[in-house]
């Protein structure tokens, strides 16, 4: 399997997710703006989908994909379909206990999530009943996300990587038709998650027919129970909840801060969080998924040296291409956030706070990102201990900063506390896989570190240079001209950058590879 191909498939893939986010975002920002509206929806929502990423897509994928592996390469096909049907059974019946707990007591989630809504009555109605239309969401993205594992598993990325378009497209159908026609217009964000989820789990079902991995679900979920390799992934999961959820237990933590400081704090930190997902989901989740079942692979036959050479070609990647977009997010937060959201009731003050907490997300992005690469180190080994010690660890140390920065940068205080807490977690995760040798890195990486950070003082010049010309909020009454302007940036910094490592002697043939 050619790695770059499948690199550039998925982030292609994912690359239409992010274009559709943010078209959905620039919806929801022209029509609510940054209110007491869309903090309540951002709450609602940060719930199920914070589940997910917990139960479904995080822990769930680290644990299952690895085993399902093994099972694959050492075991034959009808022992890998008798484990993907008992966790699918497993999964099924406990997801849907849990959504249906979740219905029922909503106000209480949404008091742990945002106590800062006790005493708006407003935002609590709201954020409780749309927690409730919700919550669902969280069955049908655990069954996406074994149907993922499953697809990704036999090398069939394209799927899974194109599904989050169809949440996407939901919300933009949801904003422009179906708002309009209720008395309360917010509610249609919630009931698009709803269909949205379902459409996902809908589109799954081709392909894993095609492939002869879709899954029966038993009425007897203690029969599954009793499957050894439940049991195992069961096991692994339980700690790799806790190794994925540093930075998510984080987030209900800064979602509650941030509900008791200004209206439109939870918002301001949503709206940058779309865009700071854009080159997270481009390359950090694009590397993460390709990369673990390659990783399982090459554990399951033994072969150390593809298992490092795998590891060094995804760090070489995610550092010729997430440092610029990093840059890039700092430098041009302003024209980002006015081009994409200053419409509407999107207020110029709102520009403001958004691009704050876009500079904060920035400093940590690249932590953010190797996160998603390094971790995947000790998930395809099945070590899951070692990453849970680290994020408990990055857990405590992101509260402490929110101490030292809330008091002065507000929301921003809180995104910046994220990312610095993700690239302590990074660090650790990077260390430890050398230490032990598990990856050890090829030859070359000071010349390449030296070459980046040249082309990177080029590329920040230039930007800072060029954004400044231009007057991104009075631009509103001229989108078009604006949207050109920031094009025209854009265009230029790439330009700039990868012109400027073309001279220094970079080649898109160093970074082909193939897997086997």
């Amino acid at each position: 399997m050619n790695l770059h191909r499948t690199l550039v498939t998925v982030s292609g893939m994912t690359l239409l997710s992010r274009i559709t986010g943010l078209i959905r975002e620039f919806l929801i920002a022209r029509t609510f703006g940054a209110s007491v509206y869309t903090d309540a929806f951002f709450v609602a929502f940060r719930i199920p989908n914070l589940l997910r990423r917990l139960f479904a897509e995080g822990a769930f994928s680290q644990a299952f994909v690895p085993i399902l592996a093994e099972y694959k390469n050492q075991q034959g096909r009808r022992a890998t379909r008798v484990l993907t049907d008992h966790v699918a059974t497993v999964l099924f019946w406990a997801l849907l206990f849990t959504s249906i707990a979740g219905i029922v007591f909503a106000p209480a989630i949404v008091l742990l999530m945002a106590s800062g809504f006790a005493s708006d009555p407003v935002a609590m109605s709201l954020s409780t009943t749309m927690t409730r239309i919700m919550f669902p969401y969280i069955l049908f993205m655990s069954l996406v996300a074994l149907a993922g594992g499953i697809l990704n598993t036999w090398r069939e990325f394209r799927v899974p990587a194109f599904t989050p378009v169809l949440l996407n497209l939901s919300f933009i159908a949801a904003a422009l038709l179906l708002a309009p026609m209720l008395p309360e217009p917010v509610y249609a964000l919630a009931i698009a998650v709803f269909i949205g989820g379902l459409l996902q789990l809908g589109l799954q079902i081709p392909a894993l027919r095609k492939i002869g991995m879709l899954p029966h679900i038993s009425a007897n979920p203690l029969r599954a129970l009793q499957d050894e390799g439940v049991r195992r992934v069961l096991k692994q999961m339980l700690p790799a909840t806790f190794a994925v959820s540093a930075a998510q237990i984080s987030l209900i933590i800064n979602t509650n801060i941030a509900s008791h400081l200004a209206d439109g704090s939870v918002s301001w930190l949503s709206y940058a969080d779309r865009l700071m997902e854009l080159p997270t989901g481009l390359l950090g989740v694009a590397l993460g998924t390709i990369l673990l079942p390659s990783l399982s692979k090459a554990n399951a036959i033994g072969d150390l040296v593809e298992y490092s050479a795998l590891l060094d070609w995804g760090l070489r990647l995610c550092f010729l291409l997430a440092m610029p977009a990093a840059v890039a997010l700092m430098i041009l937060s302003e024209p980002l956030t006015s081009t994409l959201f200053h419409y509407g009731k999107f207020d110029p003050a709102s520009v403001t706070m958004t691009a704050r907490a876009l500079v904060a997300y920035g400093v940590g992005l690249m932590g953010l990102i190797l996160v998603k690469i390094l971790a995947p180190g000790f998930y395809a080994k099945q070590d899951i201990r070692t990453p849970v010690k680290i994020g408990i660890g990055v857990l405590v140390a992101t509260q402490l900063m929110n101490l030292l920065f809330v008091p002065t940068l507000a929301h921003a205080g809180l995104a910046l506390s994220i990312g610095l807490g993700a690239t302590i977690n990074a660090a650790l995760l990077f260390f430890i896989l050398k230490k032990r040798g598990i990856y050890r890195p090829q030859p070359g990486w000071a010349l390449f570190m030296i070459k980046l950070l040249g082309a990177l003082l080029l590329l920040a010049g230039v930007g800072l240079w060029s954004a400044n010309k231009f007057d991104w909020i009075a631009m509103q009454a001229t989108p078009w001209l604006r949207v050109g302007a920031l094009s025209s940036v854009m265009m230029l910094c790439v330009g700039i950058y990868f012109g400027a490592l073309w001279m220094m002697g970079f080649r898109f043939s160093d970074f082909r590879r193939e897997s086997h």
